[in-house]
């Protein structure tokens, strides 16, 4: 259990992780290293792509903000089918457009939707992916080699916020769900952290490694749940080498990323 420890969120939204970790016990303080605003046009190539949303096959979200800017569009479109990187991110677009969500991958990672879209064993399809300023072109890229028309369009840009670097002085442990969480989190307080840094998988741990930050473990599972097992089995750990009870950690995590369910794998970075 997390009895006692404090955490910080730092995704926008703090959501399914910060449920998780007060079940355990844990005192969740949020500390937002990023905000969500309209992209630099304001949105109108978003705009322009779903008012000829009937022209495409699939419409794919990468989170829930972009699943809460294209929802609306999709209700009035039903022939087209829809796609959510995460199970998070098909909720929100789920509650936005009314209908069922067509497909969400097992593993919840861009790579992930890459190979359950091209398990469907579909013919070539037009699709419409609606992500981030800062998204990788993992999707995109991985679909137009499978043969796909793909067009990509920005639904929104993310913009880091300023914290003092004290906020995260005492603490014990920071987790990562993203390698964009990292870099967040570099940008913030730099290439340190406490003693315990976990990552959600070995993507993530990628980017920490190319910042300079060290992970001292990588969650076995890669999920939210898979990361609070991890930090609970290190901090279970840290008390039994000090022998006393620790009093802190930190939760590194942004929002693409998308939340997860128990059974499914995810990495959004």
């Amino acid at each position: 259990m997390l009895d006692g420890c404090r955490v910080l969120v730092t995704r926008e939204r703090p959501g399914e992780l910060a449920a998780k970790l007060a079940e355990r016990g844990a005192l969740v303080i949020h500390v937002p290293l990023i905000t969500v605003v309209d992209p630099a046009d304001e949105g109108r190539a978003l705009r322009e792509s779903l008012s000829r949303l009937e022209q495409y096959d699939w419409l794919i979200v990468t989170s829930p903000a972009g699943a809460e800017r294209v929802g609306a569009a999709a209700r009035f479109v039903p022939s087209v089918r829809l796609a959510a990187v995460g199970t998070a991110t098909a909720r929100v677009l789920r509650h936005e457009s009314g209908r069922p969500v067509d497909l969400v991958p097992d593993i919840q990672r861009a790579d992930g939707l890459v190979a359950a879209f091209v398990a469907e064993s579909l013919p070539p399809q037009r699709v419409l992916i609606a992500h981030a300023d800062i998204a990788k072109s993992t999707l995109a890229d991985g679909l137009r080699d499978a043969g796909h028309d793909v067009t990509a369009v920005t639904a929104y840009r993310t913009v880091p916020q300023e914290h003092d670097p004290g906020v995260a002085s005492d603490a014990d442990a920071v987790l990562f769900a993203s390698g964009s969480a990292v870099e967040s989190w570099c940008r913030a307080f730099g290439p340190t952290s406490p003693p315990i840094a976990i990552a959600i998988g070995p993507s993530t741990a990628a980017v920490a490694d190319r910042f300079g930050l060290k992970i001292v473990a990588v969650s076995a599972d890669h999920s939210l749940d898979g990361l609070v097992d991890e930090l609970e089995r290190q901090w279970t750990g840290s008390m039994v080498r000090r022998g006393r009870p620790s009093v802190s950690a930190v939760v590194a995590d942004l929002p693409d990323l998308s939340g997860t369910n128990n059974t499914r794998r995810t990495e959004t970075g």
